[in-house]
């Protein structure tokens, strides 16, 4: 008997790790070619991982909700193979998985550490730290509630909130003060989450739990509120010429490109345009360093069937003719509805449109998308 190590394999150029969602094959079940053995989240898009060969899952490598690294091996499966040896991880093999692209050589297994720290931050921790120029010993200094003491996300936000009302190290006190915990919880999920005073229910109140996408939503959101000083202005346009247009070419256009045109990539369009001629609101900010991008990528936010919202991205949307671009937007809102895009497909965006007008809306108050510097929200197009 030999065995194969399983790897998290990777999911797109800007994706670094992933959350274990459900384990699909337990220790002892058998395992057939392009089985699917988990469930993987990354951000708000949800992955399949199979197994690349035939045999017995002997070993779960992580838990449920705990988060993994790009090229960690997440499990042990045994195959009949005859080899002395563990089977190597063929590239090839890792090529044939859906949705993935080749794993660097150089891109170590394990999360590698930061300079002159024992301590792993991960992508995410390490972004929010260096817009909110928060130093390595702050980090340091906060108690993280993840596996083995890991700093999350949620530590850092609470510290951040906690700062915001005193020093730094009142603000470790703190979130000490709330992280540690005098006995052992009944929930090590519940135990993890931040201690938030609410109002007690009545019996005739309802007490909906948030899905995981709504938990990420809410708390993507309160970090952007909480890393930019939100500044919204309300422009009114005369879209006649374009309404018109568009009701003179659309049955034409659908029948000759089989797609519809909706007014959503005529806004991108437009907003490609102004971009090139106002380039500095494509951009983000890393502490004092503007980073002006040089790649135009629109994000278009997307509702959902669950009434969650997700944002697919159009890569260098400014390099489509309007065919492209309808072309662009139909299929991404479609696999949005439908649970099919890649984790790679609403990464990597520079700037991004809402339609706040499809639900009746004159205007609305859109939250920036970080690491963003603005968002455009178009309202109901109206006589």
């Amino acid at each position: 008997m030999a065995q194969y190590e399983l790897l998290l394999p990777k999911m797109g150029e800007s994706v670094a790790e992933a959350t274990v969602i459900k384990w699909l094959k337990q220790p002892g079940d058998k395992i057939e070619a392009d089985d699917t053995v988990l469930e993987i989240a990354t951000d708000k898009v949800d992955s399949e991982v199979p197994s690349p060969v035939a045999g017995r899952l002997i070993k779960q490598l992580f838990k449920e909700d705990e988060v993994v690294q790009v090229g960690a091996v997440i499990g042990i499966i045994e195959t009949d193979a005859v080899n002395e040896s563990p089977i190597p991880v063929a590239q090839e093999v890792l090529d044939d998985i859906p949705g993935t692209d080749q794993l660097p050589a150089a891109e170590p297994a394990i999360a590698d550490k930061n300079e002159g720290s024992a301590r792993f931050y991960s992508p995410l921790v390490k972004n929010i730290a260096a817009q909110e120029n928060i130093t390595a010993a702050e980090l340091e200094a906060i108690p993280g509630t993840g596996a083995e003491g890991r700093l999350t996300k949620d530590d850092l936000i609470n510290f951040i909130q906690a700062r915001s009302a005193g020093s730094s190290r009142e603000a470790v006190s703190q979130i000490a003060d709330v992280q540690t915990p005098t006995a052992p919880s009944a929930s090590v999920t519940e135990s993890t989450r931040p201690v938030v005073k609410t109002s007690s229910a009545s019996g005739a109140d309802e007490i909906i739990e948030m899905d995981r996408m709504r938990k990420l939503i809410a708390e993507h959101m309160v970090m952007s509120v909480h890393t930019s000083p939100h500044v919204t202005s309300f422009v009114e346009a005369d879209v006649t010429n374009m309404v018109a247009w568009r009701d003179k070419v659309k049955a034409g256009f659908e029948k000759r490109e089989k797609e519809k045109i909706t007014f959503t990539p005529i806004f991108i369009e437009a907003v490609t345009k102004a971009i090139k001629d106002f380039p500095m609101i494509n951009v983000s900010v890393n502490g004092n360093q503007i980073i002006k991008k040089r790649d135009i990528n629109i994000g278009m936010a997307a509702a959902l069937p669950s009434g969650n919202l997700i944002v697919p991205v159009i890569k260098n949307a400014d390099q489509y003719n309007l065919v492209g671009l309808t072309k662009s937007v139909n299929d991404l809102a479609g696999r949005a509805r439908t649970s099919k895009l890649k984790p790679d497909e609403t990464q990597n965006g520079t700037f991004t449109l809402t339609n706040v007008g499809s639900f009746g809306n004159d205007m609305g108050t859109p939250i920036i998308n970080q690491p963003q510097v603005a968002i455009l929200a178009v309202g109901a197009i109206k006589k």
